[in-house]
């Protein structure tokens, strides 16, 4: 995989009440993937761009759902997520990424 397609794969950490507390129990990250990825891609990518060593990857394609906003009927986008668990003692600190 080449360096360009490693930096594209991850989309963005999915920080939510479920991913954070999947994260501080089992070591399980969720992160907002292309809808090409592929679970090697995934791995590689993480493992490279976090310096971590990921266990197993696990991917699921989220369908959008149809919502009305008063007459109007619009689509949520479909999003891939890929849930990745890491090795034991092992976490990703997202906060010193911003810098």
């Amino acid at each position: 995989m080449n360096e360009e397609r490693m930096y594209n794969v991850l989309l963005a950490p999915i920080v939510s009440e479920k991913s954070a507390l999947q994260a501080e129990l089992s070591g399980q990250h969720t992160f907002r993937v292309v809808p090409t990825a592929t679970k090697l891609e995934v791995k590689n990518a993480v493992e490279k761009l976090f310096k971590v060593n990921v266990v197993s990857v696990r991917m699921a394609n989220i369908k959008g759902k149809m919502k009305a906003r008063g007459q109007t009927m619009g689509r949520r986008s479909t999003v891939r997520k890929a849930m990745v668990r890491l090795a034991e003692g092992q976490d990703i600190d997202y906060m010193g990424l911003e810098s």
